[in-house]
C-alpha cells in the first residue's frame, strides 16, 4: 500500500512539474489519446493507428500512394512555448522523393506547425521532414504552397531508418530564419506520412509531441 502511495505521489509530482514548467502535451500518443486529432485528406487516406512498440504506445502511419494528415488545432504563444519536441521512426525513405518538385513531394514523416493569419494568404507553416535525399539543415519552399510553407530537413536518407530519433526545435528561431520576422500565435500542429506523388509506400511511427519553454 505504501509502495502504491509512493508511486502515485511521484506521478502527481511529475505532472505538477510539467505543468509548472509550462509544457503543453500536444500529442499524448503514449497514453493512447487521440482526442482532438482530425483527418485532413489530400489524396487518399494514410492509415493512422495507435500501436504498442518498444514498451510504449506510439502513432503508426501507413501510406500506400496516399496523402492525408492528422491535425490538431491548438492555441499557443511561441514566445512562451517555443520549443517543439517529438520523436519518430521510419522504415525507409521514398526512393523517388524529391521535395523540390511536385512530383517528388512525398516524405515518410512530417511534423507541421501552422501559424494562421486573419488574412488566409498570410498563413504560414513550418514543415519539419525526414528528407529522402536533401541534406539535414536544408530549407526550401513547399512545391505546392510556395514561400508560405517552408520545408526543413531534420533527418535525411536511410542511415537512421529503423531507429527512434528525437528532435527539439526552437520554433521562434526557425520561423525568423525562414520568414524573416517574429512568429504569430500557433494555431495547429499536424503529422503526415505521404506517398501519393511518387506512388510509393511509407511506414512511420510518431512519439509524443510537446511544446515547452526554452
Amino acid at each position: 500500500m505504501k509502495r502504491l502511495l509512493g508511486i502515485t505521489l511521484l506521478a502527481l509530482a511529475a505532472l505538477a512539474l510539467g505543468a509548472a514548467a509550462g509544457v503543453v502535451v500536444v500529442g499524448h500518443f503514449s497514453a493512447g489519446d487521440l482526442a482532438g486529432w482530425e483527418t485532413k485528406e489530400f489524396k487518399g487516406l494514410t492509415t493512422y493507428s495507435l500501436v504498442e512498440m518498444d514498451g510504449r504506445k506510439v502513432l503508426k502511419a501507413v501510406s500506400e500512394a496516399s496523402a492525408s494528415a492528422l491535425i490538431k488545432e491548438i492555441k499557443a504563444d511561441p514566445a512562451q512555448t517555443p520549443m517543439l519536441s517529438w520523436s519518430w521512426k521510419i522504415q525507409g525513405t521514398l526512393p523517388g522523393g524529391d521535395g523540390r518538385s511536385k512530383a517528388g513531394d512525398d516524405f515518410a514523416a512530417r511534423v507541421y506547425v501552422v501559424f494562421p493569419s486573419f488574412l488566409f494568404w498570410n498563413t504560414r507553416a513550418l514543415n519539419y521532414v525526414w528528407a529522402n535525399k536533401l541534406p539535414v539543415g536544408r530549407t526550401w519552399p513547399n512545391a505546392f504552397a510556395g514561400d508560405n510553407v517552408m520545408m526543413m530537413a531534420v533527418n535525411s536518407g536511410d542511415g537512421q531508418a529503423g531507429q527512434w530519433v528525437s528532435h527539439r526545435r526552437d520554433l521562434a528561431a526557425d520561423f525568423r530564419r525562414c520568414f524573416g520576422e517574429e512568429p504569430p500565435g500557433i494555431g495547429a500542429i499536424a503529422v503526415m506520412t505521404d506517398s501519393d506523388n511518387t506512388k510509393g509506400s511509407a511506414v512511420a511511427y510518431y512519439g509524443d509531441i510537446t511544446l515547452g519553454p526554452r
